[in-house]
C-alpha cells in the first residue's frame, strides 16, 4: 500500500505551503478549525482535528511550526501515526528568550495577532524568506490570517508542556530566527531558516519519501 500523508501547515497557513512538495503517496492536508471558545485547551482542538485521522490506518504526520506541536498531540492519539516535525519545537525549553518571557509573564496578551502582517519586511527578516516569491506567499498567508484564531494559537503554544518521550523524527532549518535552537536537535537539519518548507521542499520531499518506503 501507497503511504498516507497527514500535513498540518502552521499557525495561519494552509495547503499553500506544501505546494512544492512532491510526495509518492496518499496526501491530505488537515484544515485549521476555528476554536470552539477562546480558552479551548490544545488536547481538546487536537481531538477534533484528530477525527480526520483514522484510527486503525499507518500514517505520518507532518507538521509545520505550530502545526508540529498539533501533530505531537494527534499523534499521541493514533498509536499507529509516525510523527515528523518540521521548523517546529517539542516543549517549552526550546523556544526563544521572548518566547519564554512571554510564557512566564502573559506578555503575548498585550501585542495584537495583527501588527506582523502591518511589518511585512520585518516578517520576512523573521522567516527567512529568501526571495520574492518566498516574500510574497509569506505576505499574502499573513494577511490571510485570522486574528482570532492566532490569538487563541499564540496562548495555547506558549502554554503548551510538550510531551516528553514521545517519538518524532525533526527536519529544521540551521539559520531559523523564530526557533533557533531546534536545529541542534534535529536529525535533519538542513540551510535555511523558519521556511524551509519552501525553499528546501525539494530535499524535505526526499527525505519524507525515503522514511515512508
Amino acid at each position: 500500500m501507497p503511504p498516507v500523508f497527514y500535513l498540518i501547515p502552521g499557525l495561519g497557513a494552509d495547503e499553500r505551503v506544501f505546494q512544492f512538495l512532491r510526495l509518492h503517496g496518499e496526501v491530505h492536508v488537515l484544515q485549521w478549525l476555528p476554536p470552539q471558545t477562546p480558552q479551548e485547551p490544545l488536547p481538546h482542538y487536537a481531538a477534533r482535528l484528530a477525527a480526520a485521522v483514522p484510527e486503525a490506518r499507518p500514517c505520518w504526520l507532518v507538521g509545520v511550526s505550530f502545526g508540529g506541536v498539533l501533530a505531537q498531540e494527534v499523534g499521541a492519539l493514533r498509536p499507529l501515526a509516525r510523527v515528523v516535525l518540521i521548523s517546529s519545537f517539542t516543549g517549552p525549553r526550546e523556544l526563544p528568550w521572548m518566547g519564554r518571557l512571554a510564557r512566564a509573564t502573559g506578555l503575548h496578551r498585550l501585542v495584537p495577532p495583527q501588527l506582523l502582517p502591518l511589518m511585512p519586511r520585518a516578517a520576512q527578516w523573521l522567516f527567512g524568506a529568501r526571495n520574492g516569491g518566498e516574500y510574497r506567499l509569506l505576505r499574502q498567508i499573513l494577511l490571510d490570517t485570522d486574528v482570532a484564531f492566532t490569538r487563541w494559537a499564540i496562548a495555547q503554544l506558549l502554554q503548551w508542556p510538550g510531551r516528553p518521550g514521545q517519538a518524532v523524527i525533526r527536519i529544521h532549518g540551521t539559520a531559523d530566527r523564530l526557533l533557533p535552537a531546534g536545529a541542534a536537535h534535529s536529525q535533519y537539519a538542513l540551510p535555511g531558516g523558519h521556511l524551509i518548507i519552501i525553499s528546501q521542499a525539494r530535499e524535505i520531499s526526499r527525505i519524507l519519501n525515503e522514511l515512508a518506503t
